[in-house]
């Protein structure tokens, strides 16, 4: 009987033992433990201030590039103040009317070909701009040029329509000689006519663009 008391009376004091120790242990891992454990795809836990700064945004700030000009593009103005603008903007950008072939009477203005690059050395890639090349013809430029033709459409009193297309060729200087190729417009000389027309006629710029530099 003494024998068994004294089990249980020692066995009581272990356990005072153990119970005592808990109280003076740091609860810090424990508590990292819990905080951790739940989480779902996505979550962060009870930590919510990640995440929250200019992270990862590949191509931001990238200019972008603007939408493209309407072609034709429609003005609400009076025919001949158009038309005079038309023969305004192509004197200031060099481009020499074709009396012989533009007929005004009926909206049709045709400027000489411009040449707008020479010399072997920039040619190619100042062609690339207003044509798209041909892989079989992609050296031997020396020079490129382009023919401006703007047709003005009246839609109604006040609405009219302007369309600009552009022939370009460029000079092949080869073996059997010097010469001019047509090429399939890029587009560019048209929207570059467009832009400074639509600035010219309203006082400004076009959808999408930033008003040009003085």
């Amino acid at each position: 009987m003494k024998r068994a008391l004294a089990i249980i009376f020692i066995t009581m004091l272990a356990a005072l033992s153990v119970a005592a120790q808990e109280k003076g242990v740091d609860r810090q891992n424990d508590r990292i433990r819990d905080q951790g454990q739940g989480r779902g795809a996505g979550e962060n836990g009870t930590k919510q201030d990640v995440g929250t700064g200019r992270g990862m945004d590949f191509g931001k700030d990238k200019t972008v590039e603007p939408p493209p000009i309407a072609n034709p593009y429609r003005f609400t103005t009076r025919r001949d103040t158009l038309m005079r603008a038309i023969e305004e903007l192509m004197r200031d950008r060099k481009l020499i009317l074709d009396e012989a072939a533009s007929k005004p009477n009926d909206g049709v203005l045709i400027t000489q070909p411009y040449t707008f690059t020479k010399g072997a050395v920039v040619s190619e890639s100042e062609l690339n701009r207003y044509a798209d090349l041909p892989v079989a013809n992609s050296r031997g430029w020396t020079r490129g040029r382009y023919t401006l033709i703007v047709e003005v459409q009246p839609i109604d009193a006040v609405n009219i329509n302007v369309s600009v297309n552009a022939k370009v060729e460029g000079r092949n200087d080869g073996a059997s000689g010097a010469e001019w190729v047509t090429l399939r417009s890029s587009g560019q000389a048209e929207q570059d006519f467009l832009e400074a027309l639509v600035e010219n006629v309203t006082g400004a710029p076009a959808p999408g663009r930033a008003p040009s530099q003085p």
